[in-house]
């Protein structure tokens, strides 16, 4: 061995020594490093769709996209049509799914003022916390009272409050619900009599937010919608194509599966980046 050899193999001795003296930083999650899988399983709850996994969105998706596959296939006999179409069938159980999320949530959001403005009447007519959250599920928005049954009907059979709040955050999935809950597990937890004032605050601040959301969205609304139009038209024309015999056969080329492919990773791009100027950040779920 050569003494260059000797020397490279002392300095990284060295350097692993001097590396092992400094523990690593502990990873702390965040809304930014919540999984995939995680994320679906949140916009399923918030469509409403609680009983299918995210397993089966993937199967589902599969299934999709082998259909319209053997389908276009059959009829056109051009493999790269048949796999634009097939990957389009693909996405649209995701993108269905994440469409009714964000719309529940939208709706969601005009109603959470209204449910922390019947907690805080509760809670300032004396009632402890537990029967305040029950009784939402009499009292407060439709669309929320499911929720708040299921709460009432845990607590009544547990008694445990802080574990009927993480199952409730569980059906909820929701970042305002996480942070009222929240609330009230601290208020539980310490006492004091400004959780009346906090739940005040936090209805006032959410009936703003949703006023001002509201304002954006349907200023912006059209940037989405043409970016959707955009996206489908060149397709849609792809589509009338297919019934035509030639203008099928330029694209059973080598040159023909290059220009579908550009074409396709260009729509996808350019979608994502109009969505992305035109659609207004959405709440994260960071108290989970």
């Amino acid at each position: 061995m050569t003494s260059l050899g000797i020397g490279l193999l002392f300095g990284i001795g060295v350097l692993c020594i001097y590396w092992s003296l400094w523990p690593m930083p502990e990873r702390v999650p965040s809304a930014s490093r919540t999984s995939m899988r995680q994320r679906l399983r949140d916009e399923l709850v918030q469509a409403g769709f609680e009983s299918i996994s995210p397993v089966q969105v993937v199967l589902l998706s599969a299934g999709a996209f082998v259909l319209v596959l053997l389908t276009v296939l059959s009829t056109t006999r051009v493999l790269p049509v048949a796999l634009c179409f097939a990957a389009g069938a693909a996405i649209c159980p995701r993108a269905l799914i994440s469409m009714r999320a964000r719309n529940r949530r939208t709706a969601l959001r005009d109603l959470w003022p209204d449910a922390v403005d019947n907690l805080a009447s509760a809670v300032r007519a004396g009632l402890a916390l537990p029967e305040a959250l029950s009784q939402l599920a009499i009292r407060g928005p439709e669309e929320l009272r499911p929720a708040f049954a299921s709460f009432a009907e845990d607590y009544r059979a547990s008694g445990r409050f802080h574990e009927c709040l993480d199952r409730l955050k569980d059906r909820m999935s929701d970042p305002v619900a996480d942070r009222l809950i929240e609330s009230l597990r601290i208020a539980r937890d310490v006492g004091g009599s400004d959780l009346g004032t906090v739940l005040r605050t936090l209805s006032r601040f959410l009936r703003e937010d949703a006023r001002t959301r509201a304002e954006l969205e349907t200023r912006q609304g059209w940037t989405v919608n043409a970016a959707r139009l955009a996206a489908a038209a060149p397709w849609v024309v792809l589509g009338m194509l297919s019934f035509q015999p030639r203008a099928l056969a330029a694209y059973s080329s080598a040159a023909g599966a290059l220009i579908l492919a550009v074409g396709a990773v260009m729509t996808v791009v350019a979608y994502r980046l109009m969505v992305r100027i035109g659609r207004l950040p959405e709440d994260e779920r960071v108290l989970r």
